[in-house]
């Protein structure tokens, strides 16, 4: 029987729930907050708790005990140096748990914990985040929409003059193929005449060799004419 035994389990043999605690608790130590289950952030509000407590008695005993716990020295001395150093006058409650609603896909209920008095660095750290991934913060609905009206407007525009350059260039290509068709028509008539003066000119040569002909004729029979 469980009698009187408030340990929460969840879910994990007591190896495992020591080492989630500990890496749990040097996330926070390091940025300030994390994001878990609520149940998980009720169970590490007591064990910051009594890791914040040995900081703030700043003597080797108190180290080598969060260390204990912690296993890395850099941790502790941010703990010792840096955190426990805002609550020598807060006798507990160093923490606070931020309800995030439920998660997608289990609906487990997802929290923020934070510590007490390091809310600037949590925002100077994800401002930090953002200018390193090159993301820009979200603007409000209104100016994101002003902002998506605008790119479109000059979207649009943009297609208007894409438009209109393309439609000269037809023009010009248009232009350019009646120049040619226009020039080719004038050879073609051209060529036509010169082809029909040609013709014209053997016509006539022909039909004077024919009348040379006849005449050639007609005078040989009349000297065969006069023999007789």
């Amino acid at each position: 029987m469980r009698h009187r035994n408030k340990v929460q389990k969840l879910g994990r043999n007591a190896s495992h729930r020591k080492a989630m605690m500990k890496n749990m608790a040097l996330a926070v130590i390091e940025h300030g907050s994390i994001k878990t289950t609520l149940t998980k952030a009720k169970a590490l509000q007591g064990y910051m708790d009594k890791l914040i407590t040995y900081g703030k008695n700043d003597t080797v005993h108190s180290r080598r005990l969060a260390f204990r716990h912690l296993q890395s020295r850099d941790s502790v001395r941010v703990l010792f140096d840096e955190v426990a150093t805002n609550y020598d006058d807060r006798k507990g409650g160093y923490s606070r748990v931020i309800k995030l609603g439920p998660r997608r896909g289990d609906g487990a209920e997802m929290v923020l914990f934070q510590l007490l008095g390091f809310e600037k660095n949590i925002i100077d750290e994800g401002a930090q985040k953002r200018k390193s991934s090159g993301k820009a913060p979200k603007k409000p609905a209104k100016s994101r929409a002003k902002a998506a009206a605008a790119s479109v407007a000059a979207a649009a525009g943009g297609a208007v003059e894409a438009a209109k350059d393309a439609a000269e260039e037809a023009v010009e290509a248009v232009e350019e193929v009646v120049e040619d068709a226009a020039e080719a028509v004038e050879e073609a008539v051209e060529a036509v005449e010169e082809k029909a003066e040609e013709v014209v000119e053997a016509a006539e040569e022909a039909v004077e060799e024919a009348t040379d002909s006849e005449d050639a004729a007609d005078a040989g029979e009349q000297e065969d004419e006069k023999k007789d």
